[in-house]
């Protein structure tokens, strides 16, 4: 597989980072966990081995919160924005929306986490080609 470098970070740009990959795992989540840390009804994540992970930003690594027994979730003690999460196995999963290009093929979720919590007015992946956004929100 081709190793591809994912730049990221928050959205004030003191938490920056560098992820090594290829991104394993790309999926999506609804579990009460993810709602919560990031307030969106469902999360979009790929992870990283741990040494494959760099904090390059002037902040360095982010803040954490034990939020379980196996992870920590991750964010900017500046801005506030949520990062990733931070596992006890050697793993970091970071959100794919703080990822510079997330667009890229690569990072296109593969499976989806708790669907049974997720709202039931959200629908995933209809297949349908959507407009291109306003940028400016």
């Amino acid at each position: 597989m081709t190793e591809t470098i994912y730049g990221g970070g928050c959205l004030c740009g003191w938490i920056r980072y560098e992820a090594i990959g290829p991104a394993d795992n790309p999926h999506t989540c609804s579990c009460r966990q993810c709602q919560r840390h990031t307030g969106a009804p469902t999360t979009v994540w790929a992870a990283f081995p741990r040494d494959r992970v760099r904090w390059n930003g002037p902040g360095g690594a982010p803040a954490t919160f034990r939020s379980s027994d196996i992870t920590s979730r991750a964010f900017c003690p500046r801005c506030g924005s949520s990062i990733g999460a931070i596992d006890d196995a050697p793993t970091i999963e970071l959100l794919i929306g703080g990822f510079d290009q997330p667009d890229q093929a690569a990072l296109r979720p593969r499976a989806h986490s708790f669907v049974d919590r997720r709202p039931g007015w959200w629908h995933l992946d209809t297949g349908a080609v959507e407009p291109e956004a306003d940028e400016t929100t």
